[in-house]
């Protein structure tokens, strides 16, 4: 239909009184709605998330199914050979097993990034008027409950096979608020790739060629002290070996200033940088 017909259409509707005027009150003497603040955009985003698990709940068997099986497997596999006995094992593998899952499920941010993009949902967020990053933030809030839903899965399984933190519920509790911030930070990488690479399995693919390295020269598993000294070079100044230390000191009821400190310190350094990073890529798209 073209314009002109559309035009002679509309010119031909006569609107009722009572409709007149409700139309008139609709485009006449209404304030513009105020602007959503920075925290209610990324808010209103991170609900965006969370609605999606809830339509699509097999997105959590990386954050049930998937930390239940590390645990047993790590644990049984490995427990009587390094440390005499799972018991034993058990006490110092869990709060690394549950900073290696969680850090791993950092990646399925950029995943649904890059989703979105290719969908050209993100066309449409870039013409709201809200705070720019609101989108990128929401995403990581979202996020959030993966994380905690995830480390709280592998507390209880710990906890049924032997698992008993010297630190009680407050040192538990600020093993997995310090895993959450370096998290929160860690992601950022991912909504990096997820605005540059082209697919999802892209980004998938290098996000693994990240993560498994870092986590698996780690103390994740053992102590470095055992290593090569090049190795333990590496093991000792990474950032994931300084989170794993801090959440085993915290859950054991220790305080960890140092590793603490380092590890508030890589969150950071990794939201400053990627985050700026980010933002830049996502206002030129």
């Amino acid at each position: 239909m073209s314009t002109a017909s559309a035009r002679t259409e509309m010119e031909g509707v006569v609107l009722a009184e009572p409709d007149r005027e409700r139309l008139a009150a609709l485009l006449v003497g209404r304030e513009r709605p105020p602007r959503p603040s920075a925290l209610s955009a990324s808010m209103t985003f991170g609900r965006r998330a969370v609605l999606k698990i809830k339509h699509v709940p097999e997105q959590l068997f990386d954050v049930t199914a998937f930390p239940i099986m590390l645990v047993l497997m790590y644990t049984y596999l490995f427990g009587g050979a390094l440390a005499g006995s799972t018991a034993e094992y058990i006490q110092f593998l869990l709060p690394g097993i549950m900073v290696m899952s969680v850090v791993m499920i950092t990646m399925y941010t950029g995943v649904a990034v890059n989703t979105d993009i290719a969908k050209g949902v993100f066309d449409r967020f870039r013409t709201l008027p809200i705070w720019r990053p609101a989108p990128m933030v929401g995403y990581l809030l979202g996020d959030v409950l993966r994380y905690l839903l995830a480390s709280a899965v592998m507390l209880a399984v710990g906890m049924v096979i032997g698992f008993r933190p010297g630190g009680g519920v407050l040192g538990v509790l600020a093993g997995v608020a310090l895993l959450v911030v370096f998290s929160f930070a860690f992601s950022w990488i991912w909504t990096m790739f997820g605005l540059l690479l082209r697919s999802e399995k892209s980004v998938m693919g290098v996000s693994m060629m990240v993560i498994f390295p870092l986590t698996f020269l780690s103390n994740v598993f053992v102590d470095p002290g055992t290593m090569p000294g090049w190795l333990q070079a590496f093991v000792n100044n990474s950032p994931v070996t300084h989170l794993a230390t801090a959440v085993r000191g915290l859950t054991a009821g220790e305080w960890p200033a140092a590793d603490i400190a380092w590890t508030l310190g890589w969150s950071g350094v990794l939201l400053g940088v990627f985050g700026a990073v980010t933002m830049r890529l996502y206002n030129r798209m």
